[in-house]
């Protein structure tokens, strides 16, 4: 298992870590058994956070046992001082332990929320405290979707380590300009839904006709290759997951050609399974003769789709912010030609321009 050093923490973690969003769907004692076993095989990060239900009991079995063994990390959904210090108390008492290694303000995903964390009294303040009080050793945050809010945390110098989501899919539009800008300023990285929440898997029928998923270990395989970040969390819920995750640890980078073949794999199996026809964002069919910024187009499209109702209006003002709309398009079919997953990219914009001429 390769190690890499989680920015200016300073703390070597393996670069598949142990995510336990999935924690609270597993039988306790299955739990116990697959987080022994992970740790087995090298992984030495576990991730988990108080809204994750009994997630953090079931760690704290593990713990008691390991704790030398291992760095944890959780994370408070509190936005004032008052707030962390008691979810901390919480933590601390379910994990079995005096010191969590990182502890991280949780979902800051827009800029007022945002400034309610590190406003006088917010969550920042409380997690200095706690710091300060030897309850926690490093300072990190986790943010979804808003690149705005992500940037402004980086350059704060205020966290340690970034969590965002990011996969072969960088469904959140990271991987041009967050990640590299958290290198820069020697943050840590940790990388969520590196398998997209479960997309970048086999349909179960597919697995068990093989007993592995190669689509699953690629993409984790391309996440941890990108030399920005510094470690995956892939939710696990069982010994095979474990076991095809963890031995994505001591595999060589992906080349360039392993990366392409892996986009034409993700494609058809989106298209042929469950998704229908999905832009994988890749910027292959790139740059289009009317200048429309296909996959930006269709990122807002997804952004409008699949986001909660009080942030679908980000995908409105993505769209809306683009000097080209998808309108623009001749139906040239270049793009067409060069994208790696088959799409008929002329027909979905037209999608969309339907879509948002509705809203």
């Amino acid at each position: 298992m390769r190690k890499r050093r989680l920015g200016r923490t300073g703390l070597d973690v393996s670069i598949i870590g142990f995510g336990a969003i999935k924690l609270p769907g597993v039988q306790r004692d299955n739990a116990v058994r697959i987080i022994n076993r992970s740790l087995d095989l090298g992984v030495n990060f576990i991730d988990t956070a108080r809204n994750y239900r009994d997630s953090e009991e079931k760690i704290g079995l593990v713990l008691k046992e390991r704790r030398s063994e291992c760095f944890i990390a959780t994370k408070t959904a509190a936005r004032d001082a008052n707030g962390l210090m008691r979810d901390l108390e919480t933590s601390l008492r379910n994990l079995q332990t005096d010191k969590i290694d990182l502890y991280q303000l949780h979902t800051v995903s827009d800029g007022d929320t945002y400034r309610r964390v590190m406003a006088p009294g917010g969550a920042l303040e409380g997690a200095k405290k706690a710091k300060a009080q030897g309850k926690i050793d490093h300072i990190g945050i986790t943010i979804h979707r808003d690149l705005d809010t992500m940037k402004a945390a980086i350059e704060s110098g205020e966290f340690e380590t970034l969590m965002v989501a990011y996969s072969p899919l960088d469904q959140e539009g990271v991987g041009e300009e967050i990640l590299p800008l958290a290198k820069e300023h020697d943050m840590g990285v940790i990388t969520m839904k590196p398998l997209s929440g479960g997309l970048l898997c086999l349909p179960e029928h597919e697995r068990e006709k093989s007993g592995k998923d190669p689509i699953a270990s690629s993409s984790l395989r391309f996440v941890v290759s990108n030399e920005n970040v510094t470690l995956a969390i892939p939710g696990m819920t069982n010994m095979r997951e474990v076991e095809e995750n963890a031995s994505v640890g001591d595999m060589t980078r992906m080349s360039e050609d392993e990366a392409e073949e892996l986009l034409r794999s993700v494609g058809k199996l989106r298209k042929e399974y469950r998704y229908g026809q999905v832009c994988l964002r890749c910027g292959y069919c790139q740059p289009c003769p009317q200048e429309i910024d296909i996959p930006t187009v269709f990122r807002a499209l997804d952004m409008y789709r699949s986001y909660p109702e009080n942030l679908r209006h980000l995908g409105l003002e993505l769209y809306a912010s683009l000097e080209v709309k998808a309108d623009a398009c001749e139906e040239c079919e270049q793009c067409m030609e060069k994208c790696p997953a088959g799409l008929n990219i002329p027909e979905l914009l037209k999608e969309v321009v339907g879509i948002f001429a509705e809203v």
